[in-house]
């Protein structure tokens, strides 16, 4: 599990395709490693990745087809927001996340509002739109943030300074795909709600 509360920003140091699976070699920027151990998980971008192979400042993961088809891919020498698996004592700063990435979304506006911040819109694939709500949480690259406007399949959140300067969320521009993970519980509810309706109807 994750928190959404990126704690590096790291580079894809080395890309290498084997078939239709990948193995990354990341530099882990400001990352400690310390407590990391082998077949610990990370999260790149929002993905949950396990680190097969460890070295000062660097670790390795291997990337399957699937998740390579359910997100936007990772550029060779691009950066990325880190985060390494919560751990029980941890405070919980952003919200739950489990680093399964549910689709791509697709950025509509990039806007500067003053005074540091920005207004962020995204576009998110019909099926998921119906679980991102106003005031709720929402994972985009593996950033927590909290929906402030939902128009359609579009939503917009707010971007404040520190979270431009402490994830790659500054380099985003309009029509850039971008990783969505929805929250938990919305999840849950609306299967909890369809189960109960298919119930009903059965009677």
């Amino acid at each position: 599990m994750f928190t959404g509360i990126v704690q590096a920003i790291g580079r894809i140091h080395a890309y290498e395709p084997h078939g239709a699976d990948a193995r990354m070699v990341i530099d882990a920027g400001a990352l400690d490693l310390a407590d990391v151990a082998l077949g610990d998980s990370i999260a790149v971008d929002g993905v949950c990745l396990t680190a097969v192979a460890l070295a000062p400042s660097q670790f390795t993961v291997d990337v399957s087809a699937e998740t390579l088809r359910c997100t936007r891919g990772f550029a060779p020498d691009g950066a990325v927001n880190l985060e390494k698996a919560l751990r029980l004592a941890d405070r919980l700063g952003g919200h739950l996340m489990s680093g399964h990435v549910d689709g791509i979304g697709r950025v509509v506006a990039f806007e500067d509002l003053g005074g540091g911040s920005h207004r962020l819109a995204v576009e998110a694939p019909a099926a998921l739109a119906r679980y991102i709500a106003g005031k709720g949480s929402v994972a985009i690259n593996g950033v927590s943030l909290t929906v402030n406007a939902i128009d359609g399949k579009r939503f917009e959140v707010n971007l404040i300074p520190h979270t431009l300067e402490m994830t790659t969320l500054r380099t985003l521009a309009p029509d850039q795909p971008v990783n969505l993970e929805i929250d938990l519980i919305a999840r849950y509810v609306a299967r909890m709600a369809a189960h109960d309706a298919a119930l009903s109807t059965s009677r």
